[in-house]
């Protein structure tokens, strides 16, 4: 939350940008922002790119390398751009990329479609389940019907490995927050926007939470992340596709997702909490009201704003959409300068590629399940 650059260089000015500006939603085709860059990621197209830059916290454009282009192997890179002023230092012609802005400005889209399908391309990595089918539809029927798919890569009829013929790669991403980084600092409050999404869709059946206080479940982590409290632990081992119990420690916030289907071994400690994930339910999530006295948010700010107090902050992160989770600076905190700042932040929910490449007889694409819900939705 404190870093000297993220604050000087982006929440004094860049990050409050993208309310200030118009909406503009144009791609530029040829044209290249170059420099100013915050990260590349990976992108199926150009607006795939642009989502992901309206949900990074500091975006506020972008230039795509689509697959026409020929200068060298950066095919599908997508560069997440920033400066002070919200717009490019410099645009310049150049065949074989597109641009555009953030959507940030523009009325947000509460479910995104990305219903294309990619004709020889493969996007590699994130397996977690293979199977055969008939044709790429049927395989992203599937990948539709999994909440925990995310997109996919199909090899067809004639690829040129006969063994993997007809198979389906089914891909996970994380759709729902994830804090980077939680400590334990005196003088601040942080929490949850109360609207904060952590389903993928609505079930009818409440679930039945099962958390064991003081108990810690031994074994190898299959990943460790940044956890809050035992819940939101729960809810992240929930929507990982491997996690089959986690265990949780309270010191370092420490939530450590563990694998294994055949055993479960337990033993009492302190300060630990263990539990088991929900699946095809409706989780409580009451959880996400509680507020974290004396802790630290770090990271994925969008902006700052003067507040009175922790529950202004609260309120304000949960009347905007941009807003997953905030961190508070109270009076007593060390640093004077960073009293009554309240930090609204949030991280990439979206399906995000781990990387995008040419590959012959391929077809690749994402889940339609927020394709189907849009047209499913009322007028």
């Amino acid at each position: 939350m404190m870093s000297a650059n993220l604050i000087v260089i982006c929440l004094l000015s860049l990050c409050s940008l993208s309310f200030s500006q118009e909406c503009n939603r144009e791609l530029q085709e040829n044209v290249d922002f170059p420099g100013t860059d915050i990260k590349f990621l990976y992108s199926s197209d150009a607006q795939h790119c642009q989502q992901l830059c309206t949900q990074h916290p500091s975006c506020l454009f972008f230039t795509f390398i689509r697959a026409d282009w020929t200068r060298d192997n950066r095919h599908f890179y997508c560069y997440l751009k920033s400066t002070p002023t919200g717009k490019p230092n410099v645009e310049t012609p150049l065949l074989g990329v597109t641009s555009g802005y953030s959507l940030k400005p523009c009325i947000p889209d509460s479910q995104l479609c990305f219903s294309q399908v990619y004709q020889n391309i493969d996007f590699p990595g994130a397996d977690y389940r293979f199977l055969f089918t008939a044709d790429y539809e049927e395989c992203q029927r599937v990948c539709t019907q999994e909440p925990i798919c995310q997109y996919f890569t199909f090899a067809n009829e004639v690829f040129a490995n006969t063994v993997i013929r007809y198979k389906c790669h089914l891909k996970f991403s994380w759709n729902i927050p994830r804090t980077d980084i939680v400590e334990r600092k005196a003088g601040v409050t942080s929490g949850f926007s109360h609207n904060a999404q952590m389903t993928a869709q609505n079930y009818d059946t409440v679930c039945r939470s099962k958390l064991f206080p003081g108990i810690e479940i031994s074994g190898q982590n299959s990943l460790v992340l940044d956890a809050a409290s035992p819940e939101h632990c729960q809810a992240l081992c929930s929507h990982h596709h491997s996690c089959t119990y986690f265990t949780y420690v309270s010191n370092t916030f420490s939530c450590q997702l563990k694998n294994n289907p055949n055993q479960m071994v337990t033993k009492a400690r302190d300060g630990y909490t263990s539990g088991l994930p929900t699946r095809f339910c409706q989780p409580d999530n009451n959880w996400l009201k509680v507020a974290q006295e004396g802790v630290d948010f770090r990271g994925s700010d969008i902006r700052f704003e003067l507040m009175d107090d922790a529950d202004q902050c609260q309120r304000t992160c949960t009347d905007d959409p941009t807003c997953q989770f905030y961190t508070y600076v109270h009076n007593n905190f060390s640093d004077q300068n960073y009293w009554r700042r309240c930090y609204l932040k949030r991280v990439i929910t979206m399906p995000a590629l781990p990387k995008v490449t040419k590959l012959t007889n391929v077809v690749s694409g994402f889940s339609l399940r927020n394709c189907n819900q849009l047209e499913t939705s009322p007028v």
